[in-house]
């Protein structure tokens, strides 16, 4: 039992390490996404106050999994609910609360990310993680999204517990955030080499109000891969339908972060633009797939107490000829971080499978081709 408390330590040690330890992203490289500068993190942190965590359960030779949390500010998230909207891709998928987010337009707990069949398990944990800072609390509406990580990881078996959901809503943080194969990517597949979890964020000058947009995904999905504008799925060979339908299916997860006083209107049309940066990065919401997207901003003047309502007499919303900016931001963090979710993740064995990482070399090689490489970077 020790060896194998110990091999399991040292797949998961390695695991992180190797997501921490992480390689020049395509940015450094030289690869751009958009006109607009990134945040200093170039994740959803960067948004004031959000805070993410992850737990990856890595044991041999089958469970290949694991938990993202995402926190919309650092307080009491049922007694302080932030304005929400939510725009559904394609609906073959397991989220929760989204009549309440479509009906009041809020959230009123952190959102967990994980494998399909553990939403139950993860909904669980939220409830108790809700009633633990809200005593006598009768209702609340846990919201959990998933991809399904089953090709590399034995889902049926559940090994995820509340535990692991606890830990990952603990240890989140406001500072970077580690990519690919780690938290909800641990196992998951996209455009048919390793996916994960990846994040961008974009900051607008000044003169368009200073806001961040920050965007964090979870994928899993398949079509046709582009970078920037160039078809590498097509160049390496590797595409939807080109050896049969199915390869094209999965699911993707995206949570949209902005500091930019939106209320649920402008909100679902925010996460509406994320859904376009998927599809700039190929992605083609399969019959099969599970695609929605959630926005939220943690504006603090509109923060909404239960009873109360919004915190201050009046709320703030910017006008809808200012959230223009806001749009493009949102499409392009999106895209780079889908990106970002393939670049740091790496070759992967579980399940008796493995999955390839992304030949960044060769990618490289084809952006060159297409002379798609900034040299000022």
């Amino acid at each position: 039992m020790q060896s194998m408390n110990y091999l399991t330590l040292s797949f998961f040690i390695f695991t992180i390490s190797a997501a921490m330890a992480q390689s020049p992203s395509p940015r450094d490289t030289g690869i751009s996404f958009g006109v607009f500068p990134t945040g200093r993190l170039n994740a959803i942190t960067d948004v004031p106050g959000v805070r993410v965590g992850q737990i990856s359960k890595i044991e041999a030779p089958d469970v290949c999994t694991g938990v993202t949390a995402i926190l919309p500010h650092g307080e009491n998230l049922f007694e302080n609910k932030v304005p929400a909207g939510l725009f559904i891709g394609n609906g073959f998928g397991k989220l929760t609360a989204i009549s309440q987010i479509e009906e009041l337009g809020n959230l009123e707990t952190p959102i967990l990310l994980t494998n399909t069949l553990s939403v139950p398990t993860a909904a669980d944990a939220l409830i108790d993680y809700s009633i633990d800072r809200n005593p006598g609390l009768r209702s609340v509406n846990p919201v959990v999204g998933e991809t399904n990580d089953g090709y590399l990881n034995a889902i049926a078996d559940r090994r995820l517990t509340k535990a692991d959901f606890t830990a990952a809503l603990e240890r989140a943080d406001t500072g970077i955030v580690a990519q690919g194969c780690v938290g909800a990517g641990t196992g998951t597949i996209c455009f048919g080499w390793k996916g994960g979890i990846g994040t961008s964020s974009r900051k607008l000058p000044e003169q368009l109000g200073g806001y961040t947009v920050g965007v964090l995904v979870q994928t899993n999905f398949g079509g046709n891969l582009q970078i920037a504008g160039v078809p590498v799925g097509e160049e390496l060979g590797a595409y939807a339908f080109r050896d049969q339908l199915e390869s094209s299916d999965g699911s993707c997860m995206i949570v949209v972060a902005t500091d930019a006083p939106l209320l649920a209107r402008n909100l679902k049309r925010l996460a509406k633009r994320a859904f376009m940066g998927l599809a700039k990065a190929g992605g083609i919401a399969s019959n099969g797939s599970g695609d929605y997207v959630i926005a939220f901003s943690n504006y603090q003047e509109n923060l909404i107490h239960p009873s109360r309502g919004i915190k201050t007499d009046t709320y703030t919303e910017l006008p809808n000829d200012a959230v223009t900016p806001l749009f493009m931001a949102t499409i392009e963090a999106t895209e780079e971080a889908i990106i970002n979710s393939l670049w740091f993740a790496t070759t992967t064995t579980s399940n008796g499978r493995t999955i390839e990482a992304l030949p960044q070399l060769k990618v490289l090689e084809i952006m060159r081709k297409y002379n798609r490489i900034n040299r000022h970077e």
